[in-house]
């Protein structure tokens, strides 16, 4: 493999400051709409007291999953020793910390008081994964921003395979983490399960490598960069392995429910009378984001189409945000069963199921963290050399260049 030249993005057109821009009004409109939020309270939100996490939580923790997903593509050239992905490993660590930024922002945003941050910062309950988990984030930042600069300081690149080893270890233990918000929470019948943290691990993979993808073929697109198929091709090959796995663990995890008496409560509620969430998880999270995927990715001749490999990663991507809407509000959309076993009324929504509109205000806020994230990525790329010149099949794949070879030696 040739060496890797990478170069920053020139940047300069009206299309790349019209993107820019456009980035930024989202943001501004996802700022007001927190700050309109803070002042007037909750209750203009979609949110209550049945349903205290919307959808900003559904789009943050959609990001934080992500972020840790997407540095994937960074471990397999630095950890396991894949040279073609290595010209990929600086884009997958920036993406990486930029959209953890956006997750995390959202998240601030939505909790009401974002000044209250510095109690949590500065008091501690180590029996609550809460508090385990502002040590993941910013440990994760930290580590991804010192693994970029061991790639991108040559005199440093000795040490890239330890760095990365780091932050592969560090994000398995970060989306751990996430996962384990909910698999903790015992007294709600949709969590309470082991199966969430290695569950969200492999959604991590599938989220991340999708947006990975996506962003990848956007940016090369746009400035007129060549992206072979070689590199192209393994991507999507490995988002259908991961979006196959994770339909596997979903199906393990409702199985090992329908298992359990005490959970089919539940699995009725999601798999049959659900309404929305019954809907979101069949259409949205298998159809949408497994299945249709799966069919274009592994097609002989739709995967080897472009704008069909597009397709597919962004309907991986609607999928996921389905699939993370379902576990979140639907989670708690189902009744809490206080006392098992006895029946209680009262005027306080025993027994009755969550009701849930999401509020503009609401999307607009995790849009704004979402554009907030691409902004950053975007600037970053155009004033820092993040972006191989090249990802045409002769400089990245040594399988392309000895073919080659061989051809124009069988011609001579």
């Amino acid at each position: 493999m040739k060496f890797t030249d990478f170069r920053e993005i020139e940047g300069r057109s009206l299309g790349y400051w019209g993107l820019l821009g456009f980035l930024g009004i989202l943001i501004v409109a996802g700022l007001a709409a927190a700050y309109y939020m803070e002042s007037n309270g909750h209750h203009v939100t979609g949110m209550n007291n049945q349903i205290v996490w919307g959808i900003p939580h559904v789009f943050a923790v959609f990001m934080i999953v992500s972020a840790s997903g997407v540095l994937n593509v960074a471990s397999i050239a630095s950890v396991f020793g894949r040279a073609m992905y290595k010209p990929l490993a600086r884009l997958s660590g920036l993406l990486a910390i930029t959209l953890l930024i956006g997750g995390l922002t959202v998240l601030v945003l939505d909790l009401g008081k974002p000044d209250r941050l510095i109690v949590a910062m500065t008091t501690y309950n180590f029996k609550s994964i809460f508090a385990w988990n502002i040590f993941l984030y910013t440990g994760f930042m930290v580590i991804v921003a010192v693994y970029l600069w061991m790639m991108m300081e040559r005199r440093m690149n000795v040490f890239t395979k330890h760095a990365g080893m780091v932050a592969f270890l560090w994000r398995l233990t970060l989306t751990t983490g996430t996962g384990s918000i909910f698999g903790f929470l015992i007294a709600r019948e949709a969590y309470d399960s082991a199966l969430l943290a290695p569950m969200f691990i492999i959604m991590s993979f599938s989220f991340g490598l999708a947006i990975f993808i996506l962003y990848t073929m956007a940016a090369y697109n746009l400035t007129g960069r060549p992206l072979g198929d070689a590199i192209l091709h393994r991507l999507k090959n490995l988002l259908g392995v991961f979006v196959a796995a994770v339909l596997y663990f979903a199906l393990v995890y409702h199985l090992t429910n329908l298992y359990m008496t005490a959970h089919h409560a539940f699995e009725k509620f999601i798999l049959l009378d659900g309404g929305v969430y019954t809907a979101l998880f069949w259409i949205g999270q298998v159809l949408i984001g497994g299945v249709l995927p799966l069919l274009i990715l592994f097609n002989g001749q739709l995967g080897r189409s472009r704008p069909m490999i597009a397709l597919a990663a962004a309907l991986v991507l609607v999928g996921a945000f389905c699939q993370v809407y379902v576990i979140i509000v639907g989670g708690q959309a189902f009744p809490l069963i206080i006392f098992p076993g006895k029946i209680v009324s009262s005027s306080f929504f025993d027994g009755a199921i969550g009701q849930y509109r999401p509020s503009l205000p609401e999307v607009m806020l995790g849009i704004g963290g979402v554009s907030l994230a691409m902004a950053m990525t975007t600037f970053a790329i155009k004033v820092l050399p993040f972006l191989p010149l090249s990802l045409a099949d002769e400089d990245v794949d040594p399988h392309h260049a000895a073919a080659a070879k061989g051809t124009e030696a069988a011609h001579a």
